[in-house]
């Protein structure tokens, strides 16, 4: 009962998570992610940092939800380009860590 309870709770929250503006939900658009290789002619901003919120069975949510907080936070300082730390596949994030950069003119 617990368990369907849990989910129903998720499931609420992800329907009220489309009645919104908020990046970490929706994405952020007009940045680009690269990797280090590809912005060395280009403008250093700020190192951002994020934690996922929620784990378990709801990990990759958080993750993604983290992600476009950063990319948001990127954004709002005048990047238009973001490189992530490269994390190993199936490995545990607790931490997310990105490079904002200005490419453009």
């Amino acid at each position: 009962m617990a368990r369907i309870c849990g989910w129903a709770l998720v499931g609420a929250g992800l329907l009220a998570a489309g009645c919104t503006n908020d990046p970490g939900f929706i994405g952020v658009p007009g940045i680009r992610e690269t990797d280090a290789a590809s912005v060395a002619s280009c403008k250093y901003l700020t190192d951002i940092t994020g934690t996922p919120s929620v784990f378990g069975p709801l990990a990759s949510e958080g993750l993604k939800y983290s992600h476009n907080q950063i990319l948001a936070e990127a954004r709002d300082s005048g990047a238009d380009t973001v490189v992530f730390d490269k994390v190993a596949p199936g490995t545990d994030v607790y931490r997310l860590h990105a490079v904002a950069y200005r490419c453009g003119t």
